[in-house]
């Protein structure tokens, strides 16, 4: 069995000391960019009991007057990239006209889109618990000219 020569034992020491101090520091005054060595806020906070939760989609109208929900598949778009610049869409709209590009050149024989929009559905909750209500809200809308 070998040993851990002095100089080995320091750089370990030093290393487990270093990922310390760090893990400290953002635990402290770290924000999720700093992750792994800061907070990770998305699983450490709780939303109010009484508080709906969002249930963020984006739906399109085709030619046709359907209405398709867009998704990875269909758009090559996932819901998340879309939830992270909710806040530009809504400041600006016209954005959303990259997203039918997108399901246009996913689905080419498909009716084009005429509209893109993002719903945000509002479920009803109290003490803690789904009460079955829903709401819809549209926070942006994009229409072809």
């Amino acid at each position: 069995m070998d040993t851990l020569t002095r100089r080995g034992r320091a750089v370990r020491v030093a290393a487990t000391v270093l990922g310390a101090a760090l893990l400290l520091a953002g635990t402290l005054w770290g924000q999720d960019d700093h992750f792994p060595f800061g907070p990770f806020r998305m699983y450490s906070t709780a939303p109010e009991p009484d508080a709906d939760a969002p249930d963020t989609r984006v739906e399109g109208v085709d030619a046709t007057g359907r209405t398709v929900v867009l998704n990875e598949a269909n758009s090559g778009l996932r819901r998340a990239e879309i939830e992270g610049q909710q806040q530009a869409y809504v400041d600006d709209p016209a954005r959303l006209r990259q997203v039918a590009v997108a399901y246009a050149e996913r689905n080419p024989g498909g009716a084009p889109l005429t509209e893109v929009r993002i719903v945000i559905r509002w479920v009803g909750i109290e003490d803690s618990r789904p009460t079955g209500t829903t709401r819809d809200e549209i926070i942006a809308t994009w229409t072809a000219q």
